[in-house]
């Protein structure tokens, strides 16, 4: 079972509505914060729904400074020089890459990752307890979250022998789950082979790769790179009849067999909490970086029957949410 940590802040219980949360802020203060991303995802929109109802409203109390990406990771050290510079008073990243493009131009500005990977092993911070320097947020992972993933696939697939990993190997925080892939695999007596890409162009010579190999499933490792083109890799994977197995759940509602992983709603939730308590004054270095506390597991039956897969009954029941 994969530990779980509590919920450090609900977010229910520190949720005010708006007009009441409102008059607690500053008088007058109009709060600065800057969004760096690789691209508009939906799930943001999580984030600044709950700075809402805790009082901070675009365009009256809150401005935000977005930027961009659309895949050129090397633009984030320009987008955090650009934030330093304008001295905003809290930066949202969205991905590792620029969370330490921030953190090399400004060791004072607080910074919030919704959905960091791995903080520790990626030089974020001294532990997930105690940040101990500018950093905090809320993280994606937990204890055995890709051997878990395999496991499901192994559960729904017995003939799986060979697993191909696709990860974004230029970040670093990545790392640490293909290492996990790597473990698990040995314990599960199965191979899994890297199809790493660093970039956008990257992704048609691994989908080669896995045409001329054929790969009895595929696991998906979500970051900011690989996420923009996981509609593609679905696409892909239903057209070879690949099995996959993705960690975010709206990849199988769009067509993927499985995904498993945490609530991120959750997750970004949080660190619009997180943003609350540092825009009134508390320290990044304080604020404990959250482990999900919730996991969705959703299997897509339509896809199973589709490949000719017949998902044991057992793994039925397990499931969160069943799509037909």
């Amino acid at each position: 079972m994969i530990a779980r940590r509590r919920f450090l802040a609900t977010t229910g219980a520190a949720a005010v509505t708006g007009p009441l949360a409102a008059e607690a802020q500053q008088a007058g203060k109009v709060y600065r914060i800057g969004f760096i991303s690789v691209t508009y995802l939906r799930i943001e929109d999580v984030f600044f729904q709950q700075l809402r109802e805790l009082g901070y409203v675009e365009g009256q109390n809150l401005a935000v400074e977005r930027r961009y990406s659309e895949g050129r990771a090397e633009r984030f050290p320009e987008f955090a020089a650009a934030l330093a510079r304008l001295n905003v008073d809290l930066i949202i990243v969205t991905t590792t890459p620029a969370a330490l493009a921030v953190k090399n131009v400004t060791k004072t500005i607080p910074i919030v990752q919704p959905n960091s990977i791995d903080p520790v092993g990626a030089g974020l911070v001294a532990s997930l307890a105690r940040p101990g320097g500018n950093f905090t947020g809320a993280t994606t992972q937990a204890p055995d979250i890709v051997a878990k993933r395999l496991q499901l696939l192994l559960h729904a697939i017995p003939h799986v022998s060979t697993v191909a990993v696709v990860w974004n190997a230029a970040n670093p925080a990545n790392a640490r789950s293909w290492r996990e892939a790597q473990d698990a695999a040995r314990v599960l007596g199965i191979k899994v082979k890297s199809r790493e890409v660093r970039g956008p162009s990257d992704f048609e010579g691994i989908f080669a790769e896995m045409v001329r190999e054929r790969p009895d499933a595929l696991l998906f490792i979500g970051d900011q790179l690989t996420l923009q083109h996981g509609q593609q890799t679905v696409g892909f994977a239903a057209q070879k009849r690949i099995p996959s197995m993705f960690d975010r759940d709206y990849l199988v509602t769009a067509g993927g067999l499985m995904s498993y992983g945490a609530d991120e709603e959750e997750l970004w939730r949080y660190a619009a909490v997180l943003a609350d308590k540092i825009l009134k004054g508390a320290k990044p270095a304080d604020l404990p970086v959250e482990q999900p506390r919730k996991f969705k597991f959703v299997i897509n039956l339509k896809t199973a029957k589709a490949f000719g897969l017949t998902i044991p009954p057992s793994l039925l029941l397990q499931a969160d949410q069943v799509i037909e």
